[in-house]
């Protein structure tokens, strides 16, 4: 890479604030162009502590001709401006969802099919180390064919993402049935921080099966604010023909005999390492499986595949790499995702098939 891949970023909340943190830490990798909001107090912060030109004008996008474009704004406002965009010629990087409802995904769609191409979806949970670690033990055939998942770790459209990803499944159609339970659980810390007094409080765990035929499923597992809430595990199991990894604990059929192995992290700053503060590689059975691609830049894992992810549309927009999460995917994810509120609330199977962006 010769110089930084531009960005114009739309939106000034906090996405616009973390993506402005993530391209500082990696300024040879990514540049911030400009960030076009309609707050003025939130653009004056964004310049003052990040540096970065701020502004109201959308057309300064036109002016920068930045490698692609950021659309980080409400839900409501992203199908709209991200259509605009891709109309008016630029590569879009669209956070997820795209569209906040099943309509919205349509038309979505519907505008923008012959130009699909130009939009990427910001679906990271593939490059986190542990996930990618996983995706390239499965992708090995060390398991054999992989035929389930379990997820319990994050939400609707970025679980559909991941278990479509482990079991290597495109647009697929899918039969949704989920239920939902609530019960008291401590809830200590949450996206605005610390509960002073924590106490527990009802939540909400969804679960759901997620059938895409031929025996290949999800299991999907999600506790309110499961992101943030310390004291709830993530799990993720992978199960295929000759074995099955349960999160980094790798089983399978070898030589005759079940071997266990385990995926191993080299994480530098601990003890007497003074190589820096961050994850450094992951390998499995003596081969590295995954890289860190920003070594250096201290971020933490999910930092990281923002950046990578990131990184990765500006070489897509420059030629130089193939499509990182297309359109069609990211609206599928959510497509799905909605069929789990959906059945939730009913009781009933839910059905997603025979959607126009299935036949890409």
């Amino acid at each position: 890479m010769t110089r930084p891949y531009t960005m114009v970023v739309f939106g000034d909340g906090w996405r616009g604030r973390f993506l402005c943190r993530v391209a500082r830490a990696v300024p040879d990798m990514l540049d911030v162009s400009a960030v076009v909001g309609r707050h003025g107090d939130r653009l004056d912060a964004i310049a003052r502590d990040y540096g970065v030109r701020v502004t109201t004008d959308a057309s300064v996008v036109d002016a920068l001709r930045p490698d692609f474009a950021v659309v980080a704004v409400s839900w409501p406002a992203t199908p709209g401006l991200a259509a605009e965009l891709a109309e008016r010629g630029h590569h879009v990087y669209c956070e997820t969802p795209p569209a906040p409802d099943l309509d919205g995904l349509r038309g979505l769609w519907d505008r923008l099919a012959p130009r699909a191409g130009l939009v990427q979806v910001g679906e990271q949970y593939h490059r986190m180390p542990g996930h990618a670690a996983r995706l390239a033990v499965v992708r090995s055939g060390a398991i054999g064919a992989p035929n389930s998942v379990e997820i319990a770790s994050t939400h609707l459209y970025h679980a559909a993402a991941l278990i479509r990803g482990y079991l290597g499944i495109g647009l697929a159609p899918a039969t949704v049935n989920a239920r939902s339970f609530t019960a008291p659980m401590l809830d200590p810390l949450r996206f605005d921080g610390w509960e002073e007094r924590p106490r527990p409080r009802p939540l909400t765990t969804h679960i759901a099966t997620i059938d895409f035929g031929d025996g290949r499923y999800g299991l999907y597992d999600f506790v309110e604010n499961q992101w943030w809430n310390p004291l709830l595990a993530r799990r993720v199991t992978v199960r295929g023909s000759l074995g099955e990894i349960v999160d980094d604990a790798v089983t399978r059929w070898k030589d005759g005999a079940p071997v266990p192995s385990r995926i191993m992290y080299r994480r530098l700053g601990r003890d007497m390492n003074l190589e820096g503060n961050e994850t450094a590689t992951a390998s499995f059975d003596g081969e590295i499986v995954w890289r860190n691609p920003c070594p250096g830049s201290r971020l933490s894992e999910d930092d990281l595949a923002v950046a990578d992810h990131l990184t990765a549309m500006g070489r897509y927009a420059r030629g130089e790499g193939p499509a990182v999460y297309p359109l069609a995917a990211g609206i599928h994810d959510h497509a799905i995702g909605l069929a789990v509120e959906r059945s939730a609330r009913t009781g009933r199977d839910e059905h997603v098939t025979d959607e126009a962006w299935m036949e890409q």
